[in-house]
């Protein structure tokens, strides 16, 4: 009677292996490809990935340009030196008791800015390599030591129409110098002013 049981069983396993290969094997490839259209799996699978086609599509189209990109750039920079150079032509103006007309100003922001924006683009561009970086603290070096002769020995004309643009050049070069270079040319100005014996005050 075990014996009987455990045939019937072997039997029952074996014939129930056999129908789920049956089932596997017996669906023909047609018939297959009928079952995945009429669900609709393939087209599902196919409009996600269309979407993500188009998002990476738009993602390139907003990329900017390496030239769009230094142009920015230059003018982040360029808008506050030619604030700078305004602000250091008013400034000047008022030390020696004189007001400024609109056609003083516009004078030499109209001269100011074009070579502002040039001199910007370009040093801005090569702000990392080594000689332009020697370039600028040369720059910071004479501009500061000119700008501190020029407030103690200069007279009140000479200072009115060289402060503004050298100013703007001293304080533009040691932004973009690195933290060694600027912090020595700010030492070199000091040296110099104390050698000299000048005074910051005004």
């Amino acid at each position: 009677m075990g014996n009987n049981r455990r045939e019937t069983r072997a039997k029952q396993k074996a014939a129930a292996a056999a129908a789920s290969k049956s089932t596997a094997i017996d669906i023909p490839e047609e018939e297959q490809w009928r079952i995945v259209n009429e669900t609709g799996i393939l087209k599902q699978v196919t409009s996600s990935t269309k979407k993500e086609q188009a998002r990476e599509d738009e993602e390139e189209d907003y990329e900017i340009s390496p030239l769009a990109d230094e142009i920015f750039r230059a003018l982040y920079l360029v808008i506050p030196m030619s604030f700078m150079l305004l602000l250091m032509e008013i400034l000047v103006h008022y030390q020696y008791g004189r007001k400024p007309s609109y056609v003083t100003l516009r004078d030499r922001m109209l001269s100011g800015v074009p070579i502002i924006a040039v001199f910007v683009f370009y040093t801005n561009r090569y702000k990392r390599d080594r000689r332009m970086q020697i370039g600028l603290f040369w720059l910071s070096c004479i501009s500061g030591t000119r700008m501190i002769w020029l407030l103690n020995r200069g007279n009140w004309l000479t200072v009115m129409k060289q402060s503004p643009p050298i100013a703007t050049a001293w304080i533009y070069a040691i932004i973009q110098l690195d933290l060694g270079p600027a912090v020595l040319s700010l030492i070199a100005a000091a040296t110099y002013t104390w050698y000299m014996g000048f005074k910051l005050t005004f």
